[in-house]
């Protein structure tokens, strides 16, 4: 039941968002009553925290399997992305802002989760890019992860990036494309170019 929960509340937390969704709205929509929600989890914020942690899992697994492929690195950040968004559900109702409005201490502790494994994997992905001629070789990687990084968590940002004027998607596209230009060589672009036309 307590797997159940976890994932009818993530499913729900990232549809309608965190603080819309309340323990009353998850224990209608799964025909249970509150009661057995606080059985497995005390309060929200305990769920909130597990829901994130585990979608966190999900995701970070998911990730792993989509490098073990070994695809060309400008491919894998487009695949990476994709996978990513399909699991946030598009973010149609930005729960990550959310997150860090009504669930501050949670948000951060997710960020720091999230830039430990993004951090690793991007150097990676610069790595491999540099190898075979496709970013430029004298990138400072460490930097360079970290504008990434610092780009992907302000565009999750609904006072700058408002919903009803840009979607998730639009703007995931335009800043992984914003990354990648800035760290191609001409072969890069010209590999990215074609993605871009593909897609």
């Amino acid at each position: 039941m307590k797997d159940q929960i976890l994932e009818k509340a993530t499913d729900m937390f990232l549809t309608h968002g965190f603080k819309s969704v309340t323990m009353d709205d998850i224990a209608s929509e799964m025909g249970i009553s509150k009661k057995t929600i606080y059985q497995h989890f005390s309060n929200k914020d305990t769920l909130v925290k597990a829901t994130t942690l585990n979608l966190f899992e999900k995701i970070s697994c998911g990730i792993d399997e989509i490098i073990l492929a070994d695809k060309n690195p400008i491919e894998e950040l487009f695949a990476i992305k994709d996978f990513v968004m399909k699991n946030l559900k598009d973010e149609s109702a930005s729960p990550i802002y959310q997150l860090q409005k009504y669930y501050p201490k949670v948000h951060k502790s997710l960020m720091i989760k999230q830039f430990d494994k993004m951090g690793s994997c991007v150097i990676d992905n610069l790595e491999k890019g540099i190898q075979l001629g496709l970013f430029r070789k004298e990138l400072n990687k460490e930097l360079t992860a970290r504008f990434y990084f610092a780009g992907m968590t302000s565009i999750k940002d609904a006072d700058l990036f408002n919903p009803e004027q840009f979607s998730s998607k639009e703007v995931q596209v335009n800043y992984l494309e914003y990354h990648l230009r800035a760290i191609c060589t001409p072969k890069g672009t010209e590999y990215l170019t074609k993605i871009i036309t593909n897609n």
